[in-house]
């Protein structure tokens, strides 16, 4: 398989109506990065948060999108939108392929509750196929908190993991580091994008399937761009973590399922309530 080259674009965005700087930081990326593969930006880079009654639905800017990976023959995940399905609001990113064709959605599976809360889970995984690439899964940020869900797109195959971000909260160092442990506990690169300025607090970060960190980007906006080799994720998962643990070919022989009577319901429900907390 061939190497995958990513374009990743932590940008300086406003907290909404960000369309037209989006587009003009994707083609300036294309042009001079002619031969990237896929150009991946942040979570709800162009509306941002808040989903109810939001002027920003994902169906207003499929066909923008669309036209555009076609027009830089280039793969493209431009973050993500809010959008209705069935009286359900979802927070969703579209996949385009090089020829402008829409090949898949992923949905969030975890809404950062409880202040994302109008915002429904996803009981979906999202893993796709780049062809002469390899296979690659989906996350949209605080599923990265998740370890079953990263679990899980490994089992269906995932070699690569893409999660793009929004983040402006003091947690954000602690999610750098989960994405490290998140690579090596699945055996996968990890390539999380957040936003800067308005919307986010940067620090993107690249992992590799050793836990290596391949980029970290600091506070303001930056362009970078990574290589993925599926072919080191394979001898990584056929060989074990560095020679070591073949830890995804023992979670296969002997996977971990959660029984009803290992649940403490008691202890849990005693937590209580999901409450808003100080977030800054």
């Amino acid at each position: 398989m061939d190497p995958l080259k990513i374009g990743c674009l932590q940008l300086n965005l406003k907290k909404s109506d960000n369309l037209d700087y989006l587009v003009e930081s994707i083609k300036n990326l294309s042009n001079q990065n002619p031969l990237i593969d896929l150009i991946v930006t942040s979570e709800l880079a162009v509306g941002g948060s808040g989903a109810k009654n939001t002027n920003h639905p994902l169906n207003k800017y499929l066909d923008i999108f669309s036209d555009l990976s076609k027009e830089l023959n280039k793969w493209l995940i431009p973050g993500t939108f809010y959008e209705n399905d069935s009286d359900k609001i979802f927070n969703t990113a579209p996949v385009f392929n090089n020829k402008g064709e829409l090949i898949t959605k992923a949905r969030k599976l975890y809404p950062w509750l409880p202040y994302e809360i109008d915002v429904d889970h996803s009981d979906e995984l999202c893993v796709f196929n780049i062809p002469n690439r390899g296979t690659v899964g989906i996350h949209i940020c605080y599923d990265l908190w998740f370890p079953e869900t990263s679990r899980a797109l490994a089992m269906a195959g995932a070699e690569l993991i893409i999660n793009p971000t929004l983040t402006p909260t003091k947690d954000r160092n602690i999610e750098t580091l989960m994405v490290q442990t998140t690579a090596a506990q699945q055996q996968t690169y990890y390539v999380d994008v957040n936003s800067c300025g308005d919307q986010g607090c940067g620090l993107s970060i690249v992992a590799d399937p050793d836990g290596n960190v391949m980029h970290k980007s600091g506070n303001e906006e930056d362009s970078f761009i990574v290589d993925i080799d599926f072919n080191h994720v394979n001898k990584c998962r056929r060989k074990g973590f560095m020679g070591l643990g073949q830890n995804l070919k023992s979670f296969r022989d002997r996977p971990f399922n959660l029984r009803e009577d290992d649940i403490n319901y008691e202890y849990l429900k005693d937590l209580g309530d999901l409450k808003k907390s100080d977030k800054e």
